[in-house]
């Protein structure tokens, strides 16, 4: 167990506030199928916390004759068919957030989602109205795992990198947050805890994170930079 002391906090939106990535990966599954483009779990899983288009960039030489925004606009559209996988709240998302902003924290959301997608899922927690501020894929030049998204956030919330925390559940936005000089806390609801192993705190979930006085967090998992200077 560690307590931290933080400034802001700020969130990662897919897999660490809502859990949409068995959806997303059935969405990108069918964008394959439909164009006889093979494809593994392994391919799936790497593009989580990336933003679409980039994903698309980079592998347009397995759909020629399509442009990436025909693409993107194709498996964005799966998302509304009907029989996908259900979304649900990361257990313990929303009452961290409302404990947070009880605290006076200030609070921001870092997502690779466009910006209207990103608001009906808040939405739809019912936490829109307590952030501060959303940071969008349309909103930065560069997506994770570059830090861009997150340095923003600090700058907008006007509290420094080193006083923020981020929360992130893909090996992309953890980089991201530790390239912005944040203390990051991985939650292992999309990946395995080996995934995640440059964030200083991974949790299961954020029920394992709870905001005391001073405030500060206190997580309950494993503090990974403890754990690895312990063995060094």
């Amino acid at each position: 167990m560690a307590v931290i002391g933080l400034g802001a906090a700020v969130f990662d939106l897919d897999g660490t506030l809502i859990d949409t990535e068995p959806r997303n990966r059935a969405m990108w599954s069918r964008l394959f199928d439909a164009h006889g483009v093979p494809y593994d779990d392994a391919l799936i899983a790497s593009f989580a916390g990336r933003r679409g288009v980039e994903v698309l960039g980079d592998l347009a030489h397995l759909f020629p004759g399509r442009t990436v925004e025909e693409l993107f606009e194709q498996v964005v559209a799966y998302g509304a068919m009907p029989g996908m996988p259900p979304i649900a709240p990361v257990g313990g998302a929303v009452d961290l957030v409302r404990s947070l902003a009880d605290a006076g924290v200030p609070l921001a959301v870092v997502t690779s989602g466009e910006r209207r997608y990103a608001e009906g899922l808040l939405d739809g927690l019912g936490i829109r109205d307590l952030l501060d501020i959303v940071v969008t894929a349309g909103d930065v030049v560069t997506g994770k795992p570059h830090p861009e998204g997150y340095l923003a956030a600090a700058r907008d919330l006007d509290v420094p990198p080193e006083e923020t925390v981020g929360f992130e559940d893909a090996p992309a936005g953890v980089a991201a947050v530790k390239s912005a000089g944040m203390t990051c806390v991985g939650v292992t609801t999309t990946q395995p805890v080996g995934a995640l192993a440059e964030a200083d705190h991974v949790v299961v979930d954020l029920k394992g994170v709870d905001v005391v006085p001073g405030p500060a967090l206190r997580v309950r998992g494993l503090a990974r930079r403890a754990d690895r200077s312990r063995e060094n």
